[in-house]
């Protein structure tokens, strides 16, 4: 459609399959830092000049919940250029910031297409940006909507006012289901190479059937990391994910004790697997972090500082004596 301040590219709210298809393989790490939109404004139905300006980010995710939400209703979108991640993830990287911002809002003409002086931003994109700064730079003001792109409807028709229940953050299991698959591609190149280090080294030095042990070992306290703490995030107890990782991996220990007839391993095996798997654990649950949306960058920084030399002490002595205890 024309505008003042040129042609602009018109999209629909409603997902194709193409969409859903898309959102399915970025879930699955398939092409997943390429799935992205060009960054500029765009009009969800016919709107004029008086109507509301969205901010999102540029990952085409973000872009299709946000348009979806929106479908049927008239306003702009202005998506900024956060090379294919989030809102909250780009954010805490700058990317979704003031700057980008500004030179959105310059880039594309912004004040020529609308009369008003007003852009609506998600809650989670708030660390990014400073709103005292867009206004001084650019005139137009910040307002922070919701947290959720589907309470977009609602807080439009509410005159712009943001309730409660829409700065409640939510993660639920679905939620955090919706984010392992990834997280599972993601190690499992490195997964693959150190199996197969563990798998020859405790072959050669104890023959193949501990080497197969020890191999479903590492799998079984990756994936406990990986997979199983985020399953049980609410219900482990404590704040840090270290933590709560170590749990769930003293956990697997004990299982893996039960059915690998730990009554008869050496004491030094016994334990080297409970120093080196719950530790492996922790790092995996500690990398999760990254996926939620209410940790901040200063408590992830304080956990790293605290939890990762931790993690190393006990996976360097759980190795030392399991080598030690060979030839004892």
């Amino acid at each position: 459609m024309s505008t003042d301040a040129g042609r602009v590219a018109r999209i629909c709210g409603k997902l194709t399959l193409t969409d859903h298809l898309g959102a399915c393989k970025a879930r699955w790490a398939i092409k997943r830092m390429s799935y992205f939109v060009p960054a500029g404004l765009y009009a969800i139905g016919t709107p004029g000049p008086d109507d509301p300006v969205v901010v999102t980010a540029n990952y085409k995710m973000s872009y299709d919940i946000v348009r979806s939400a929106l479908a049927g209703r008239k306003l702009w979108l202005l998506v900024l250029e956060t090379y294919g991640i989030n809102v909250w993830c780009a954010a805490g990287k700058g990317t979704f910031g003031t700057r980008e911002l500004v030179r959105r809002i310059e880039a594309t003409g912004l004040a020529k297409v609308v009369s008003h002086r007003r852009l609506i931003l998600p809650i989670l994109g708030a660390p990014g940006v400073a709103a005292h700064q867009v206004i001084r730079q650019s005139g137009f003001i910040v307002s922070y909507a919701t947290i959720r792109a589907e309470d977009l409807p609602e807080y439009l028709d509410n005159g712009m006012k943001t309730t409660p229940a829409m700065q409640e953050l939510t993660f639920y299991l679905r939620q955090r289901l919706v984010l392992i698959p990834v997280e599972v591609i993601l190690v499992l190149k490195t997964l693959c190479i150190w199996g197969a280090v563990l798998f020859l080294a405790a072959t050669l030095l104890y023959g193949f059937t501990v080497g197969v042990y020890a191999l479903a070992a590492l799998c079984g306290a990756v994936l406990t990391g990986v997979a199983l703490t985020p399953i049980l995030l609410p219900w482990v107890p404590g704040r840090s994910f270290a933590v709560k990782g170590a749990q769930t991996g003293l956990a697997w220990c004990a299982t893996l004790y039960l059915l690998a007839n730990g009554a008869g391993w050496s004491p030094a095996t016994t334990i080297a697997c409970f120093l080196t798997l719950p530790a492996i654990s922790a790092f995996y649950a500690l990398n999760f972090t990254g996926c939620t949306g209410y940790t901040s960058r200063s408590g992830v920084k304080k956990e790293m500082r605290l939890g990762l030399p931790i993690m190393g002490v006990a996976l360097f002595a759980g190795l030392l004596i399991l080598v030690v205890g060979r030839f004892l």
